[in-house]
């Protein structure tokens, strides 16, 4: 009997190299822009990290065969907002948007709430997007839902709060400034 009877694919062959793209396109806008600094380059790293880290833990697992079902048919889209949704999955997912709201302000030469904002919802709606196109075309094993959708943005909004809050600390900013 096979020891991946699905087809499963593995998460680390397609999350590093994700990751490593995500360093690289960073580091030759750097360059280009002649804005490289080594703490710049460590957005960059902390970006490809958490790139990495979110298509791990939001795409996978991905199953190349059907994977059996008990029930006659699977969700793969959740569009009615706050249904069925518990407390613990709003908290993860704002926990999980955190870091972006923290991290994009690093990389925007004018960040502002409307940008991050808008920048934390757009990567949500991939996420969710490609949820939806790995449920529909290889049996994934996440539900595209719009709780998700409103929680993640949630949390890149309190992510910038306390970027904007920290960043009010004389000694902070001075700090952040380097990374910018």
């Amino acid at each position: 009997m096979s020891s991946n009877p699905f087809g499963e694919v593995p998460v680390l062959p397609v999350a590093i190299p994700v990751g490593v793209v995500v360093f690289v396109v960073r580091l030759a806008l750097l360059l280009r822009g002649r804005r490289f600094t080594w703490p710049r380059a460590a957005v960059a790293a902390a970006i490809a990290v958490y790139a990495a880290g979110i298509i791990a833990n939001t795409i996978f697992p991905i199953f190349l065969r059907p994977t059996p079902s008990d029930e006659p048919w699977a969700p793969a889209l959740a569009l009615i907002p706050f249904h069925d949704y518990e407390l613990a999955d709003a908290l993860t997912n704002v926990a999980v948007f955190v870091p972006l709201g923290i991290l994009l302000p690093l990389l925007m030469r004018r960040p502002s709430w409307l940008r991050v904002l808008l920048t934390s919802a757009a990567v949500s709606l991939t996420i969710e997007l490609l949820q939806l196109a790995a449920q529909k075309l290889f049996s994934g094993g996440h539900v595209a839902d719009i709780n998700d959708f409103i929680w993640n943005t949630f949390g890149g909004a309190i992510g910038y709060a306390i970027f904007v809050l920290l960043t009010r600390v004389p000694i902070v900013a001075v700090l952040v400034n380097r990374f910018r």
